[in-house]
């Protein structure tokens, strides 16, 4: 199993297991966490949700070849399965964990967004790289990460796309702390199973209040993302992008404008 799930003292667990390909997400993987998270939303016996990857990799973000096998022209609709899952991810009204070691790459980082408490391995890296590839922020990144870290520094990661360490995302504000690599899921598992003695209508409420003023906007960023992200993956230089990934090259942009 790529996505495994297991519940155990009022914790949900998710966990990427997909290491031969640093837990790159595909499309079946994003079905398997959206309907996880929607079935913890009507368990009562779920108090919490864990979300974690290997000591070694969180995530390298979306797995391409699946990527672009599914996705054309015309097909970056709400139906698709990366939207399933973050829109799962971002409406949970119960709390949401998430233990980071490794690389968190594209997705990997925009998805802690959404999270509730994010903690770091000191061997965690962050990236978004979409620019890069041609493409644009995704999921109110381009809203979340100005936010957090402030418009120098979240232009910094999104328009140059390069990969970060923990300590720096913990200044940004994307991590709540950071801890060694083995200490990290133990004291993750510790926090999620504070958050699960805790009174849940009250953690309920509190999440809901303090993601009361961003709903509209993060919605409407989410649209208006997805409608450019849409119109660059069918243009030249994504293809560029891509064409060189697979070709183990460095892109050539220069004949863009």
């Amino acid at each position: 199993m790529e996505i495994l799930t297991t519940t155990s003292d009022g914790i949900l667990t998710i966990a990427f297991n997909r290491p031969e390909r640093k837990n790159a997400i595909t499309g079946a993987m994003y079905t398997t966490m959206a309907n996880a998270l929607r079935d913890a939303e009507g368990d009562s016996g779920v108090r919490a949700i864990l979300i974690v990857g290997k000591p070694e990799i969180f995530t390298a973000g979306n797995d391409l070849d699946d990527f672009l096998n599914n996705v054309g022209a015309g097909s970056m609709t709400e139906d698709r399965p990366v939207f399933q899952f973050m829109r799962a991810l971002e409406g949970c009204t119960k709390p949401v964990v998430a233990a980071v070691a490794g690389m968190a790459v594209g997705i990997g980082t925009t998805m802690l967004m959404h999270c509730d408490l994010v903690y770091a391995a000191d061997n965690a890296k962050f990236s978004m790289p979409f620019a890069q590839l041609g493409l644009c922020p995704e999921f109110a990144s381009s809203l979340l990460v100005p936010q957090a870290a402030g418009y120098t520094r979240a232009a910094e990661k999104l328009m140059l796309g390069e990969a970060f360490p923990a300590q720096e995302a913990f200044e940004m504000g994307i991590v709540a702390k950071v801890l060694p690599a083995a200490e990290l899921l133990a004291f993750a598992q510790g926090q999620a199973a504070k958050l699960v003695r805790l009174p849940a209508a009250s953690i309920r409420t509190t999440k809901a209040l303090m993601k009361r003023a961003r709903a509209a906007l993060v919605a409407d960023t989410i649209a208006v993302e997805n409608e450019r992200f849409g119109a660059m993956l069918t243009g030249g230089e994504a293809k560029e992008a891509f064409t060189a990934f697979f070709e183990k090259r460095k892109p050539d942009f220069s004949k863009f404008d």
